[in-house]
């Protein structure tokens, strides 16, 4: 398969995932999800063929400064190994405030946000997610 197609599945991969925590985070079938992590399970393996494949062209990666990390998103692999690592960590960020939300009893439309916001703004949703719990914390 190309990147691009690897892209396309990493992509269709997750939409069903976050579907079910946003709509359906009580279910049994998104709880054997979040409990075994299939889905980053999945995506860390792809994950690991293109990181794989990145430092097979380009050599070892240079974090070291902001030009150096441009340079590496230059080489389609990385770019693809970076993206799917967004997704997977996002994903899992989102099971476990599902997870947390077991305890925390926040109201189901009140979490749509944070999963949303995690979904695509990653940490903005991950804040609004943590505010709601300290504040919900201090209400007890």
């Amino acid at each position: 398969m190309t990147p691009s197609e690897i892209f396309s599945l990493a992509n269709m991969t997750v939409m069903p995932m976050w579907l079910l925590l946003i709509v359906l985070p009580k279910w049994k079938v998104t709880r054997f999800l979040i409990d075994y992590k299939i889905v980053p399970l999945v995506l860390a393996v792809f994950y690991s063929i293109y990181i794989g494949k990145a430092i097979q062209i380009g050599g070892w990666m240079d974090f070291g400064s902001l030009n150096s990390v441009m340079t590496l998103f230059t080489e389609e692999n990385a770019v693809l190994a970076g993206w799917i690592h967004y997704l997977a960590f996002d994903l899992l960020i989102g099971m476990w405030m599902v997870n947390q939300n077991k305890e925390l009893k926040i109201h189901p439309l009140l979490m749509v946000p944070c999963l949303l916001g995690t979904f695509m703004f990653g940490p903005v949703g991950f804040a609004l997610f943590m505010a709601m719990k300290t504040l919900k914390k201090q209400r007890s």
